[in-house]
């Protein structure tokens, strides 16, 4: 990583750009089957999501054309190990791709990371099992092994290389020789502030309702206040966007009592 106190701000922003253009073309990949398996780590709030999203996105209107179910599924928060292996199956033909967002739970479940590494195994054929009885299984038609062909892809606030828990440790070193692994490269606030107006300057805020104009102010009130902000993320761009087309020229009163410290 280039010593970012040698970097001007464009600078910063074109080897930020840069990367997540790399994630965007591994999304791609990884939605042709060509990997398997990618791990992309970093803070929340800097656009992990919005640009996976982006581009698994473009499946979408041929799936609405041919009335066929969207290729994707992206899901987030808790999970249970039985919901993951349900998820599996159902996303489990090449061609598919199951993304897990913000769902840090399943590398502290040694059941669930077993699952995991079944379905992400380097072999050629994927076996996934579920070796106890179940009558959620049998209720539902779900077999207790099947052969998983999909694609995965993990975003995560964890960095992987810094975890120290014994405990932990063996499987995500299992998971990260498994899968394709990459930081945003994102470690201070100068980048995360950069990264936000880059991301928010690129189309955030298009349909927002506001002029160009008022965009500018937005994200201009954002950097200005940005070691105050409540969260530093492009929700809080969101947030302000809204303020500003609900509340005009008074906005920003708003904005300080709900966006601030």
């Amino acid at each position: 990583t280039p010593a970012v106190n040698t970097e001007t701000d464009e600078e910063v922003v074109s080897r930020l750009r840069e990367r997540f253009e790399m994630l965007e073309a591994l999304t791609g990949a990884a939605k042709k089957g060509k990997i398997r398996s990618l791990i992309i780590s970093g803070p929340a709030g800097v656009g992990k999501s919005h640009g996976v999203e982006k581009r698994l996105s473009k499946h979408n209107v041929l799936a609405t054309l041919s009335e066929q179910e969207l290729p994707y599924t992206i899901i987030k928060g808790a999970m249970s190990p039985i919901g993951l292996y349900k998820a599996l199956y159902k996303y489990r033909e090449a061609g598919k791709v199951v993304v897990f967002d913000d769902c840090d739970t399943i590398f502290e479940d040694t059941l669930m990371l077993n699952i995991l590494k079944a379905a992400l195994d380097s072999k050629a054929k994927r076996t996934i099992c579920w070796n106890t009885e179940s009558r959620v299984l049998d209720r539902e038609g779900i077999p207790d092994r099947f052969d998983f062909q999909a694609s995965a892809i993990f975003l995560t606030n964890i960095d992987f290389e810094t975890v120290k828990s014994n405990k932990l440790r063996p499987h995500l070193d299992a998971l990260t020789s498994r899968s394709h692994y990459m930081s945003c490269d994102i470690t201070t606030d100068r980048e995360r502030r950069l990264r936000i107006r880059q991301v928010a300057e690129d189309g955030l805020l298009k349909d927002s309702g506001l002029d160009a104009d008022s965009q500018t102010q937005v994200l201009d009130y954002i950097d200005n206040n940005f070691d105050s902000l409540r969260e530093q993320s492009l929700r809080t761009v969101v947030k302000a966007a809204e303020l500003a087309d609900a509340f005009g020229a008074n906005w920003e009163r708003y904005a300080r009592v709900s966006l601030l410290k």
